[in-house]
């Protein structure tokens, strides 16, 4: 990672994205990093609930050259319910790891001509493709391939009009679909992955957050919301924020953050069904044949979804998941998908991986009563 350094979102850039109505000032202060002028005056947050993305707004994407895609997409249809028309078929040579601009755009024009208008958010049901030319493949399908959404060094790259957002349907919002790879080394993998998405339904799970502060202080650039983060959800969540470079042996993970190319002991935690968990290192998200740990780890390990650059990001705060904001919106009911992009300022370089549609956080609706004559 070179020419290290953060930046602060400005804030007329985000001013429009920053929801004052429910968020209180100290929020505001977390996300921007300016200091609310009656900050000591805040009361508590107030979490409103949120609807969770549903299997019937979910598009998933197969790559009929690829029998290992087909299966996931099978095997995912089946068990999330997913519609017949929300499943989109196209193909492309999966050994390609990044894939040509022009193979990539009739790929997106064939996907966008199939997709029903009220899908809202893609699934990818593949690895080894994670890029196109510059960009990660998640947001290339989320947003269309641009250059802007790339940097040759430690640039400001195209933000997302998702970032922060109260809104629950993005395409119908911002034209965007977010998309999450399914991502795993073989069937089993992904097959565990499903399964641990769908356990962490509802499930309310009892959980820490940990953030850790590593002795890699160029890749720790996220340290610096900590101390805001274990502020703002004092009594309502359990933050853990840790100077050292890993956790191990401990049974309650659902959320890890952390810094360094590498983390060791992962395998010796247990992560509950719905966990997440990220590094902020350059090439996280070069999932097959990465020289630093691929994201891919923190999914055998247990957790259910990760993110990691797969280009040169430099370590810009933007260019990974907020973790104040991503638990914010979890934490009210939001599924994984949702809640991963709303935190992610600046994704162009960085692929999202994991069960998109878990929801441990979310409530079930129920039928209403039937009067008894």
């Amino acid at each position: 990672m070179t020419q290290l350094f953060y930046m602060f979102p400005q804030k007329s850039q985000y001013s429009n994205t920053i929801r004052t109505k429910c968020l209180p000032a100290l929020f505001l202060f977390l996300l921007t990093g300016f200091t609310p002028l009656s900050a000591t005056a805040i009361v508590p947050i107030i979490f409103s609930p949120l609807p969770a993305l549903t299997a019937n707004e979910l598009g998933v994407i197969v790559n009929d050259s690829d029998p290992l895609s087909i299966k996931i997409a099978n095997y995912y249809q089946q068990q999330r319910k997913i519609p017949d028309q929300n499943i989109i078929h196209v193909r492309f040579n999966p050994n390609y790891k990044t894939l040509p601009i022009a193979i990539f755009n009739k790929i997106k024009q064939q996907a966008d001509k199939l997709t029903p208008k009220h899908v809202q958010a893609y699934a990818l049901t593949w690895m080894h493709t994670y890029r196109v030319d510059c960009m990660s493949i998640t947001t290339a399908f989320a947003a269309g391939y641009n250059s802007s959404f790339c940097a040759n060094g430690c640039k400001k790259t195209q933000p997302s009009p998702y970032y922060n957002s109260e809104k629950n349907k993005p395409f119908d919002e911002y034209k965007w679909r977010p998309a999450m790879a399914l991502a795993g080394e073989n069937f089993a993998d992904v097959k565990a992955l499903i399964d641990r998405g769908i356990a962490s339904d509802y499930s309310h799970p009892l959980g820490t957050a940990y953030l850790l502060n590593t002795s890699d202080k160029a890749r720790s650039s996220r340290a610096v919301f900590f101390p805001k983060i274990a502020l703002l959800f004092n009594g309502i969540w359990p933050i853990k924020t840790l100077q050292q470079d890993y956790i191990e042996n401990k049974t309650d993970v659902l959320f890890y953050f952390t810094g360094k190319t590498h983390i060791k002991k992962i395998q010796s935690n247990h992560f509950l069904p719905g966990a997440i968990a990220d590094h902020l290192t350059s090439a996280g998200g070069v999932l097959p044949g990465s020289k630093q740990m691929s994201s891919l780890e923190w999914l055998k390990a247990g957790a259910t979804g990760s993110y990691g650059a797969v280009v040169e990001p430099c370590n810009f705060v933007q260019k990974f998941p907020n973790p104040g904001i991503l638990m914010l919106y979890y934490l009210r009911g939001n599924s994984l998908i949702e809640a991963y992009w709303k935190s992610v300022a600046w994704p162009g370089q960085g692929i999202f991986i994991g069960e998109p549609l878990a929801k441990p956080f979310a409530y079930q609706t129920r039928p209403p009563a039937q009067n008894i004559l």
